[in-house]
């Protein structure tokens, strides 16, 4: 069957979301299709309204509606521990366990020689050279354990070598090649929680 040229060019446009395939991009158009015109509108503003006002906080890297984000700016997170995590994905499934009360800094990505991602190429050297300071104690590296997490973790525990900080990683409890978007609030705790101390 031959879609009207607006319905596929919708279609094609829901295609680009993550784990959408054509059956629910089919479905999401029909949708579309019986939503009011006043409802649909609303949609678009609130599409466009995301796009304009959602950025990186200036700090750690998550994504804020504000120039510096509610964590960095709470007087209540404790400022000697730093959760360094790949995006803000992961950062908001730690938010979600409830068990972490420090600082997150975001990397953006891991290093992957493959796709020619170099350690410049993410967020790295701003934790070490603009969030390390005399009040940071700890540095928890939680990337998820596959070759590109592995390799960015031992990379950044590298250039924590010369600080004289305590650098942990979560426990091994996380079965190797997960993402950490994917695991269960339970788990997050029980691996901050079991975390190993690197020497």
């Amino acid at each position: 069957m031959v879609y009207p040229t607006a319905f596929e060019k919708l279609m094609q446009d829901f295609k680009k979301l993550p784990g959408i395939g054509e059956k629910s991009a089919e479905r999401f158009v029909f949708t579309i299709n019986n939503l009011k015109e006043e409802e649909i509108i609303e949609f678009s503003k609130d599409l466009l309204n995301f796009k304009n006002t959602i950025r990186n906080c200036k700090n750690c890297g998550i994504l804020t509606d504000k120039e510096t984000c509610e964590i960095c700016d709470s007087k209540t997170r404790d400022k000697s521990i730093i959760c360094v995590v790949e995006d803000s994905k992961s950062a908001y499934v730690f938010e979600k366990s409830g068990n972490f009360k420090g600082k997150y800094h975001i990397l953006n990505g891991l290093i992957n020689p493959i796709e020619d991602i170099n350690p410049e190429d993410i967020n790295i050297f701003s934790l070490i050279n603009e969030r390390i300071n005399e009040d940071v104690k700890e540095v928890i590296i939680a990337l998820s354990p596959s070759i590109e997490g592995e390799t960015t973790s031992l990379y950044i525990q590298k250039l924590l070598e010369k600080k004289n900080i305590k650098v942990s990683r979560l426990s091994y409890g996380i079965p190797m090649g997960s993402d950490i978007e994917y695991l269960d609030p339970l788990m997050i705790s029980k691996a901050l929680e079991d975390r190993k101390y690197l020497e």
